[in-house]
């Protein structure tokens, strides 16, 4: 297995996309509340140029505990102090806001966080919808400051938005916009299926120039296109994921592809006697037979690790038909969508535990057999666990379908993190400096580090106790500016899976 190897931008990119690329990467400058437009700025609840948040408990983002009764200077979009209240100086004329009781945490970087919308399959909500009002509001408001939007059905819309956000023309996260799905054999008509590996070069050339930064590869790719892929995207200094399964992590790691997509969810190295360039049908189910402590499942997480590879935690995108009984309906998801839509959503919802009832009152199965996707799940946090526990790269990201909203999947995230055994420290490590780090900015954000970009979520309650308190975002400051959640929310409501 051949160690990562970090692949610069060649020299003739050097002009145009490419200087904008590696500007992108590491801000030179923060945006400020004056390059703002009027229709922007009624999202903004703290606008200052200097401001000094007070009395804070302080989860950072490197590894250190929570620190309590933290007082953090922002000045001209950039974090300038950190340190315990009474000792750090507070500026004169800075806009102070005594946040007792409050946690402070750096804005998350979500890692599989689409701009698109999928309705809940098997009912007439099973449509595809763009979002590109809705979804960038909704990240932000739930205190996802970056995200990758790691797979796109309109990458042009991506690109506009992105540079609507960076011009502060519209509210939204700090994003990395990737290219088209690269699929295969009955792929949908919104991927597209390489005909040859210099087909694949050729369409990871067009995008490039377009401005895309990371490419997705999907679950039926042949082997030897996405070698092609992640060939030409290393050249043009662009990287590669993949939501795979025809292809195996340890094939992929050979090829050196970035990161990999749902963790244990969609590793196809399990299956006895995989056919080449083949998906197995219903392997998911076979992983609930796994061991995650025996040498397969061990052996595979030693590879990544020697390879570097990150993997990407999407818990809350399969919790939906993963766990027994799904979870209860939230208001603040009905909420958002249109009467429709919400309305199919409980219909699916019931369907998933008549499926269940179904699968129990098979005489093959019987009363007491247990639903084997749960044992898949809980496999799924082990190998995550255990990743982690042995020096991997986990990062975190939400995949917008059904129940899962972006930004609202971010932060059940936090909470299904925290139900596997990590804690409130390391989930937040994972979900904002780790993410970080696999986009490259680790210099500019991910951590409430003197110096960095003023990503910062400011959350009512103690984090350290209580997971579910990531949920009470009142201020979300991205690069200095601090946004209003709930004017954000209101802004959208009723709008999730129209646009």
């Amino acid at each position: 297995m051949r160690a990562r190897v970090r692949i610069g931008i060649p020299e003739r990119l050097v002009l145009g996309v490419g200087i904008m690329v590696a500007l992108w990467i590491s801000p030179a400058a923060a945006q400020t509340y004056d390059t703002l437009t009027p229709q922007v700025r009624e999202f903004v609840s703290v606008g200052a140029p200097l401001i000094a948040l007070t009395h804070v408990q302080l989860i950072d983002g490197t590894g250190s505990a929570p620190a309590q009764d933290q007082t953090v200077v922002i000045r001209d979009g950039r974090v300038e102090a950190v340190g315990r209240s009474g000792s750090v100086p507070i500026p004169s004329g800075a806009d102070v806001h005594d946040l007792t009781g409050h946690t402070v945490i750096p804005g998350l970087v979500g890692l599989h966080n689409h701009t698109f919308y999928r309705g809940v399959r098997g009912t007439p909500g099973e449509t595809t919808a763009q979002l590109d009002v809705s979804s960038p509001r909704l990240y932000l408001a739930s205190g996802v400051t970056t995200i990758r939007t790691t797979g796109s059905i309109s990458p042009y819309s991506e690109l506009n938005v992105k540079h609507q956000i960076d011009s502060g023309e519209a509210p939204g996260p700090r994003m990395y916009v990737t290219g088209p799905y690269f699929d295969g054999e009955g792929a949908p008509v919104s991927r597209y299926q390489p005909a040859s590996p210099e087909d694949a070069k050729r369409v990871v050339r067009y995008w490039v120039e377009e401005g895309v930064t990371w490419f997705k590869a999907y679950a039926n790719i042949k082997g030897e296109n996405l070698k092609a892929i992640i060939d030409e995207a290393h050249r043009l200094g662009a990287k590669v994921t993949g939501h795979l399964c025809s292809v195996s992590f340890g094939e992929a790691m050979e090829l050196e592809i970035d990161n990999l997509e749902h963790g244990f969810l969609t590793a196809s190295d399990f299956e006895v006697d995989k056919p080449q360039d083949v998906c197995p049908p219903g392997f998911i189910r076979r992983l609930a037979d796994v061991d995650i402590e025996g040498p397969q499942a061990q052996d595979l997480i030693q590879d990544l690790i020697r390879s570097g590879t990150p993997i990407t935690s999407t818990l809350s995108a399969y919790e939906f038909g993963f766990v027994p009984g799904g979870r209860p309906i939230e208001d603040r998801v009905l909420e958002m969508m249109p009467t429709e839509l919400a309305e199919w959503y409980v219909v699916a919802y019931q369907a998933l535990i008549d499926r269940e009832r179904e699968f129990r009152a098979d005489p093959a199965v019987g009363e007491d057999d247990p639903w084997p996707f749960a044992q898949v799940f809980r496999n799924a946090q082990a190998f995550e666990r255990s990743f982690v526990e042995q020096g991997g790269l986990l990062v975190a990201g939400t995949d917008p379908c059904c129940p899962v909203l972006p930004g609202f999947g971010d932060q059940r995230n936090f909470e299904l993190l925290s139900a596997s055994g990590f804690s409130p420290v390391q989930v937040v490590q994972i979900m904002a400096a780790n993410g970080a780090r696999v986009l490259d900015g680790q210099d500019s954000f991910g951590t409430v580090t003197p110096g960095k970009l003023a990503d910062l979520v400011v959350i009512e309650g103690d984090l350290t106790s209580d997971p579910v308190v990531i949920q009470n975002v009142r201020i979300v400051f991205k690069e200095g500016v601090g946004f209003d959640p709930e004017k954000l929310l209101a802004s959208v409501r009723g709008m999730v899976g129209l646009r």
